[in-house]
């Protein structure tokens, strides 16, 4: 069973920059395809960003799109979110999940997920 695990949320305040990095265990992580999304107070969970095993495919809401990068380093077994120019609206909880075999139509949908991890909290002040 694959676990994932998230780090580097916080507080910061608008304009400013948090990295987070979700760390996987019990399964192959070089094989998976691996998302980032969002859940604010009230509102439905949304897709952030998505990276093909490879890393060599890239995906991204138009809301971050120029702001955020997703990257990983398979030695590490990590996938990362780089945040940049924040702001008030990017307030909510983050989660990473992992995919296999996804493609293109995929990597935007929550259901097409497997494991999740328990979310890391990024506040964004204005």
């Amino acid at each position: 069973q694959v676990q994932l695990v998230e780090h580097g949320g916080g507080l910061v305040q608008a304009g400013g920059s948090l990295r987070l990095s979700c760390v996987a265990s019990g399964g192959t992580f070089s094989r998976y395809d691996m998302g980032w999304f969002r859940q604010a107070p009230g509102k439905e969970r949304e897709f952030v960003a998505a990276i093909r095993w490879t890393g060599g495919s890239t995906y991204y809401a138009d809301s971050v799109k120029g702001r955020f990068t997703i990257s990983r380093d398979n030695a590490k077994n990590t996938v990362y979110l780089e945040m940049n120019s924040l702001k008030p609206e990017d307030t909510a909880v983050y989660y990473c999940a992992d995919q296999i075999r996804g493609y293109v139509g995929s990597y935007y949908y929550g259901s097409k997920y497997n494991y999740w991890g328990q979310g890391t909290q990024v506040t964004v002040s204005s």
